[in-house]
């Protein structure tokens, strides 16, 4: 008797679209009465919440300078910084759900400090009293375990994978003063609050001051009028250790569940795409995309802020021979971000446990949805 084994087709198996970037989103249907305020609605993370609420039917204002892109969205104007601007946007605005994403860089951490927990206890002391909200959902980042810009990635820090229950760290940091300023608001006014730490965040927004995709985009751009290779400005951590990013469209979704799941309330967690890469291996992917010639780092960084100084003159001629919707280089690569992202000397991964754990299933394919969002910044001529 022959027994003949049959090596099984595994591609076969797969149910899903070989070329989805992402798990299918559920709808998060909108609780009774619900009306979101998305503070920060044009920025990186707002823009797609903003999407994603009025997709799934959700009564949603956007709180921005300008207004939102998607026209289904009302708006108020008020700045951030000022309590009376505040009282007077939002006399008449009595919102359910409030979702937090915005936040101003500022010269020295004291005075992120001063700004950014100021901006958040201004807007809750304005919103709280008014007794409609139920849930205030923040967006910080990594930082919390890595530290802020003044002593980013020094001392002792947490080990990787970054865990949510990680003791803070022993120096000042504008997103723990945000996270005390919320939870004082939460107790005092009677709302649940989630927290959501994203780690580089890859989505649509122009003029967004952490816009890796745009960035790189316009980098690969400039380099291939030049005639200069796409070189990995980073350090040879960040080129051969392994690293994950956010999806924005992602962290909406999250934030959409938070709000939406009861056993998520008054938690912080990590949201990240849910796979790692490694630059070594995207870099050459990603420079095939773009056109451009790679090329891996030198033995020390090669910041982006040193390559493209003076690059402006460049891309006016970019801009020219492609019919840019941008002509402002500055509102379209962020290039100091970019450096301190790909600059870092150590391994950055964060864990999802806590919300795999209560239920969270959503994930992104990082490859797939960065060339996915390159293409969409050629499509809008944003990039060359």
């Amino acid at each position: 008797m022959t027994t003949t084994t049959t090596t099984p087709d595994l591609g076969a198996r797969w149910a899903g679209d070989p070329g989805a970037d992402r798990a299918p989103t559920p709808v998060r249907t909108p609780p009774e009465g619900a009306h979101a305020l998305v503070v920060g609605a044009t920025g990186i993370t707002g823009s797609a919440l903003v999407r994603q609420l009025l997709d799934a039917g959700w009564r949603t204002t956007g709180l921005s300078r300008r207004r939102p892109a998607d026209d289904r969205a009302a708006h108020v104007a008020a700045d951030l910084t000022s309590r009376a601007s505040l009282e007077e946007a939002l006399a008449d605005v009595r919102p359910t759900h409030v979702f937090v994403g915005a936040w101003a860089r500022q010269e020295t951490e004291a005075e992120n400090i001063r700004v950014n927990g100021g901006m958040v206890r201004d807007l809750l002391a304005v919103l709280g009293p008014q007794g409609s909200v139920r849930h205030v959902a923040l967006v910080t980042g990594l930082k919390h375990y890595l530290g802020p810009f003044e002593a980013y990635g020094q001392g002792e820090m947490p080990d990787t994978p970054f865990l949510e229950d990680a003791e803070r760290l022993p120096v000042d940091n504008f997103y723990y003063a945000q996270e005390d300023q919320l939870f004082a608001a939460a107790d005092a006014h009677g709302f649940s609050w989630s927290v959501h730490r994203s780690h580089t965040v890859v989505g649509h927004a122009v003029g967004n001051a952490m816009n890796m995709a745009a960035t790189l985009g316009a980098y690969a751009g400039i380099q291939r009028r030049l005639g200069r290779p796409f070189v990995f400005p980073g350090s040879r951590a960040q080129w051969d250790g392994v690293v994950d990013v956010t999806d924005a469209d992602l962290l909406a979704d999250h934030q959409l569940w938070a709000a939406t799941t009861p056993g998520a309330a008054d938690t912080a967690f990590n949201v990240v795409d849910g796979d790692v890469v490694r630059w070594r291996r995207l870099w050459p992917r990603l420079a095939e995309h773009l056109g451009v010639e790679p090329q891996g780092p030198g033995e020390e960084p090669q910041p982006l802020e040193q390559q493209m100084a003076g690059a402006e003159g460049v891309w006016a001629d970019l801009v020219a021979e492609h019919g840019l919707a941008e002509p402002d280089l500055a509102r379209v690569a962020s290039w100091w971000h970019t450096d301190a992202d790909l600059g870092r000397p150590f391994e950055v991964v964060a864990d999802m446990t806590r919300s795999r754990l209560l239920g969270y299933t959503g994930w992104v394919s990082t490859e797939r949805a960065l060339l996915r969002q390159v293409d969409a910044y050629r499509a809008e001529r944003l990039v060359p």
